[in-house]
This record gives structure tokens, C-alpha cells and sequence, in this order.
């Protein structure tokens, strides 16, 4: 591995690609130290410290790369794009304008535009509302966040936030064209990275203090490595259908009459599950902590802390029901048929057309369960980690699927790049495979 590691910066334009994405997520790192103007950092940092990094803010922050508790101008990190994105994807499969143009071309271009478009707007509303949330804080928490407030630091909030979130767009979309890798997903993953050392460092300092077995911390350490080895497993599972394609004569030459396989992955969702349902699980305690006098919303709220079982029952089945909700979205089995059937590809003893259709249907609908079920087991593990077994740091969830999956296409990415030269991958006696399941 070492020494494809080696080779990769031996290559000059795979050489030149690795350091144009080593080079601009340092610049997305370094603007990660620059603060916003009119905001008391500390004060905003002693509050999220109170509230545990729990709640929307913590969900927010997580995808901002820390940079939202900090209130720097990437305080918004990429998240406007994200749900940018999303909505984009939700119009392609309910609006018929919108699911014409993701099957063109020059649709797909227009799509990309009208996400950045989306991308701006809700950045700007957003910000807005930072910004009258931290004029807030200095009623709610008695310090002076905003020492400041008032319609000059709103439109200078405004202003800051939105040319940040525009700024970490563009170094995403660069390190996508001229790097390697997708950009967006490696500024996340690079963002969730830059906490490890401070965790590390934490974990030791409890080992040091007794308030972490030494025992204890070595079976946890063994039980990460053996989670995080099952999650790359998992996240490379697929299912392979074959597929047949029959042979066609076009002039004077043939095409067609290979074997392949169609893969259909156990997670096609991502991760968009577990955002999608921590966002609505943590709305009780979100809301809860602008009515901090109000005893009865404080007693509901106590069903909805992270570790009670209220909390991981819902939000299990609230992943499990996003999981085909988005898989649903993502994956069409009736456009995959229709283009199948006009290539002349078929399924071995199935009909082309509808009875494809609902075939891949009905297996996608029997794999997507085991899936779901394990992104719900990784999502819980965090609550149960720190509030059951009192673990000083945070393994699992979102973190780690985005690390593992991101990681993995990265490398993948790279590894291709060697193939094409003639060199070995990252493993001398096989390539980088999915750990397929196939159909009989």
C-alpha cells in the first residue's frame, strides 16, 4: 500500500491532482480560523459547550466542520448546498420538468446550475437566521455574544456567511475537477477529521484521571476497529444482477452478447437517512431549549434525550423509514427496465419491460431491509457508547459512515488512476472490489 502510495506521486499528473487537493482543503482549513465580524467566539463557545453539542446546532455544526460553534465564515460549511442538492433530487422524482432534464445532458448541467442558484438563496435565509439567533443568546445565556446587534451586524452576517458558503462551493467544485475525489464529501470528512486530535487527547487525559479504565478503553479500541472493518464491509456490499445484453448487427459489425451484472448496493440511500431522521428527532430538544422555564416542555423533552429509549426506538424506526423512502428516490427500477430493454439487455428467465421491473423491485425491496437495519445499529451506537458505557468521545453515526464512504471513493479513484498506467493498486493481489451477492 505504502508503496502505491509512493508510485501515485510519481505520476505527474496524478501527482498534480493529489496536490491541488491537499492544497485547497488546507485553504478551507485555514478559513476555518478566520472568525465573523461583531461575534464574541468564546461566549458562543461556552454556550455550545453547555448544551453538549446535541441538538440541530450540534447536527449542524457536525457538517460545518466546527465551524459553526467557532462562528467563522464557513460557519454555514457546505450544508446549503447539501439541501440544495436534496431538494433538487426530491423535484427530479415528483416534478416531470425536473426528471426530463436529469436524463440530458444539458438537463444535467442546468440542474448544477440551479443548485448553486438554491445554494446562495437558502445560505443568505439561513444566515439571516443565525444572525438573529445569536442576538438572542445574549438575552438566553446572560453573556454578550453579540456585543453589538442590530441591522448592521445583520447584513454583515448575511453578507459574511453566504460569500463563505459560496467561497467552500467553489473549493468543493475545484477539488472535484482538478483533484481527486468528490470535493463536497471530502471538506465534510475533512471537517469531522480536524476534531480527532482534540478527542484523542481527551480519551488520555480520562485514562490518565481513572475515569476510564485502562481495560475498558483497550476492549473499546478493539470493538472500533472491528465496527469500522465491518462498516467498509457493509458500504461495499451489493447485490450483482446479471444481465444478458443479445448480440445486434449494425452494418458490417456486431455488438452486444456479453455478460455483466447489474450492482444494486445494500446502502444505496448514504447516509441521507440518518440526517434525515436526526433531524427530526432532536426538533423536541432543539425547541425545548428556547422555553427553558416552561416545565411541561421540559418533561416532554426528557422522553427525547439522546440514550433514552424513547429516543433510539423512534429514531431507528424513523432511519428505517427513510432508508426506502430514499432508496425509492435514488433508484428507479422501471427507468433502469426501459434502458435494459433498449440496449437489448435482459435478465436471465425474466421478461423485459414490466416483470424487470418489478424483479429488481422486489430484491432491492428485500436488501434495503438488512441495510436499513445497520445504518439504524451504527446511528445508535454514539448514544449508547457515551450515555451507557460512558465513552468520553464520539464513534459512530454519521461520522463514521461519511469517513468510511468518502475514504473509500477516494481511494478507489486513485487506484484507477494507477490501472490506467499500468501500475498496481493499493493491493498487489487483487483490486479495491464490492462484496457482491449474486442472484441465482
Amino acid at each position: 500500500m505504502f508503496g502505491a502510495i509512493q508510485t501515485a506521486f510519481q505520476i505527474p499528473e496524478l501527482k498534480r491532482r493529489l496536490l491541488w487537493t491537499m492544497g485547497l482543503l488546507v485553504v478551507y482549513r485555514l478559513g476555518s480560523h478566520v472568525p465573523t465580524a461583531g461575534v464574541n467566539g468564546d461566549a458562543l463557545t461556552a454556550f455550545f459547550n453547555q448544551q453538549g453539542g446535541g441538538g440541530l446546532f450540534g447536527l449542524y455544526d457536525l457538517f460545518a466542520g466546527g465551524n459553526f460553534r467557532k462562528a467563522t465564515i464557513f460557519a454555514l460549511g457546505i450544508m446549503p448546498y447539501i439541501s440544495a442538492s436534496i431538494i433538487l433530487q426530491l423535484f427530479g422524482a415528483v416534478i416531470p420538468y425536473f426528471e426530463r432534464l436529469r436524463k440530458e445532458e444539458e438537463g444535467r448541467k442546468r440542474i448544477t446550475q440551479y443548485t448553486r442558484y438554491g445554494t446562495v438563496a437558502l445560505a443568505a435565509v439561513q444566515a439571516l437566521g443565525i444572525a438573529f439567533f445569536l442576538e438572542n443568546l445574549n438575552a438566553q445565556t446572560g453573556r454578550l455574544v453579540v456585543p453589538h446587534p442590530g441591522l448592521g451586524f445583520r447584513l454583515l452576517t448575511v453578507l459574511t456567511l453566504t460569500a463563505g458558503t459560496i467561497f467552500v462551493m467553489w473549493l468543493g467544485e475545484m477539488i472535484t475537477e482538478r483533484g481527486v475525489g468528490n470535493g463536497i464529501s471530502l471538506i465534510i470528512m475533512i471537517g469531522i477529521v480536524a476534531r480527532f486530535p482534540i478527542e484523542v487527547l481527551n480519551t488520555i487525559r480520562a485514562v490518565q484521571q481513572r475515569t476510564l479504565s485502562p481495560v475498558l478503553m483497550a476492549a473499546i479500541l478493539i470493538g472500533m476497529v472491528a465496527i469500522t472493518a465491518f462498516v467498509v464491509w457493509v458500504n461495499n456490499a451489493q447485490r450483482r444482477v446479471p444481465v444478458q445484453y443479445a448480440r445486434r448487427v449494425v452494418g458490417r459489425k456486431m455488438y452486444g452478447g456479453q455478460t455483466t451484472h447489474l450492482p444494486l448496493r445494500v446502502i444505496t440511500a448514504g447516509v441521507i437517512p440518518i440526517i434525515f431522521a436526526q433531524s427530526i428527532i432532536i426538533f423536541p430538544s432543539t425547541l425545548g431549549s428556547f422555553f427553558p422555564d416552561v416545565d411541561a416542555v421540559q418533561n416532554v423533552i426528557r422522553y427525547f434525550q439522546p440514550g433514552a429509549a424513547l429516543y433510539i426506538i423512534l429514531y431507528s424506526i424513523l432511519i428505517i423509514f427513510f432508508t426506502y423512502f430514499y432508496t425509492a428516490i435514488v433508484f428507479n427500477p422501471v427507468d433502469i427496465a426501459e434502458n435494459m430493454k433498449k440496449y437489448g439487455g435482459f435478465i436471465p428467465g425474466i421478461q423485459p419491460g414490466k416483470h424487470t421491473a418489478d424483479y429488481l423491485d422486489k430484491i432491492l425491496l428485500r436488501i434495503t431491509l438488512p441495510g436499513a437495519i445497520f445504518l439504524a445499529l451504527i446511528a445508535v451506537l454514539p448514544d449508547l457508547l457515551i450515555y451507557k458505557a460512558h465513552v468520553p468521545f464520539y464513534f459512530g453515526g454519521t461520522s463514521l459512515l461519511i469517513i468510511v464512504s468518502v475514504g473509500l471513493d477516494t481511494l478507489k479513484q486513485i487506484e484507477s488512476h494507477l490501472l490506467m498506467r499500468h501500475y498496481d493498486g493499493f493491493m498487489k493481489k487483487g483490486r479495491m472490489r464490492a462484496q457482491g451477492l449474486r442472484s441465482r
